[in-house]
């Protein structure tokens, strides 16, 4: 038996894992290699993209850590890295001194402005080939499958 018949053996369930996974890692690498040309790793161009969504305010690391698209076992480390690069700041409150609020800089605001326009065109050529009809059914049947967050 090949590989493939054997996958096709596995329960409807576990194909569609596998399915939503490989589909995944393959749309990933091709971002992960477009911002990786502009020195930044998927979960930096994720943390950009969170604390310009929460401007002017900034969010606390684990707010951050709550809207990423991956979980980051060591988020304080990421912030480090991006703080020391100037993509970042992260400032004591004074109303609350255990918060450390993080702001994206105008440097990092200005980086996120270079690739706009690059991953726009990425998710077009990712996508290219299913009509607006599908994609919007699928994008409905992903939200589905995704498990709300027990608050």
């Amino acid at each position: 038996m090949n590989s493939r018949s054997k996958l096709s053996a596995a329960p409807l369930e576990a194909r569609l894992f596998v399915a939503l996974l490989k589909t995944a890692d393959s749309l990933g690498q091709d971002a992960e290699q477009l911002v990786k040309s502009a020195g930044l790793t998927g979960a930096q161009y994720n943390v950009l993209r969170i604390l310009r969504g929460a401007a002017p305010c900034g969010l606390a690391c684990s707010n951050i850590g709550d809207r990423m698209i991956s979980h980051d076992p060591d988020m304080t480390r990421l912030l480090d890295r991006m703080e020391k690069r100037g993509l970042i700041s992260r400032e004591r409150q004074t109303d609350d001194r255990r918060v450390i609020k993080t702001r994206v800089t105008s440097q990092g605001l200005d980086l996120l402005k270079t690739l706009d326009q690059p991953v726009r065109e990425l998710h077009k050529r990712q996508f290219r080939h299913m009509p607006a009809a599908r994609l919007k059914i699928l994008a409905g049947l992903l939200e589905e499958l995704r498990p709300e967050k027990q608050e």
